[in-house]
């Protein structure tokens, strides 16, 4: 659930789930053509609600798209409402669709720890449980030893201070989430959720990021 602090009162988005059970679906919830896409890299991490992460890696110049989506647990198919029942094993992620030439994986690397915190288990902010943990998911060996690279690289300075949890995890699947979900800050502008956690996110990252990274015109 999206749960957030203002001026000492919580507001809560979220839908009754009591009826909803984490079974398997026979059909996705969402299938997206994206073949236009098939010569570009991919990349999948979860730092919390997909709404905040899909905005910023998509305020970087090389990447194509980004799409929200749900990974790292065992529900085939899962909807947003068995997602955030904590039973599925999934994380709100996103797919990464970037031209390997204009970034690299080691800046999307650097941008998924530079735009959380990887400290805090099962919660990003003010969203809590299990579906916001934070993982670094890997395609291919390579990008495995990148990140167990960088993340040993962090903990031997301190860089938090506190101890990493990330997981780091091979991607088996990534099921896209449900059509209102993709571009929902561009979408709702006015929601308060964007306007009191996505945006400050964003603007915070862009402090980090300005001396090694280039934001798209128009962020």
């Amino acid at each position: 659930m999206k749960r957030f602090l203002i001026t000492s009162i919580i507001l809560l988005t979220s839908c009754d789930i009591s009826s909803q059970k984490a079974v398997d679906n026979p059909q996705p919830v969402n299938q997206i053509d994206n073949k236009n896409y098939d010569d570009m890299s991919r990349a999948y991490f979860a730092s919390g609600c997909f709404w905040c992460v899909e905005t910023i890696y998509e305020s970087l110049d090389g990447v194509k798209e980004v799409y929200s989506g749900y990974a790292g647990g065992s529900t085939v198919n899962p909807n947003y409402y068995q997602v955030i029942s904590g039973k599925t094993g999934h994380a709100e992620a996103i797919e990464i669709i970037y031209d390997k030439d204009l970034i690299s994986y080691q800046t999307l690397l650097k941008v998924f720890f530079d735009s959380h915190d990887p400290t805090t288990p099962n919660r990003q902010g003010p969203d809590y449980g299990s579906q916001y943990r934070s993982i670094a998911f890997y395609t291919n060996d390579i990008e495995r030893n990148k990140i167990i690279n960088y993340i040993n690289l962090l903990s031997t300075n301190s860089i938090f201070g506190k101890k990493i949890i990330t997981e780091v995890k091979e991607i088996n699947k990534f099921y896209y989430a449900e059509d209102y979900h993709q571009d929902f800050e561009k979408k709702n502008p006015n929601n308060p959720y964007v306007n009191n956690v996505s945006i400050p996110r964003f603007n915070r990252f862009k402090k980090k990021a300005s001396n090694y990274v280039k934001i798209k015109d128009g962020h």
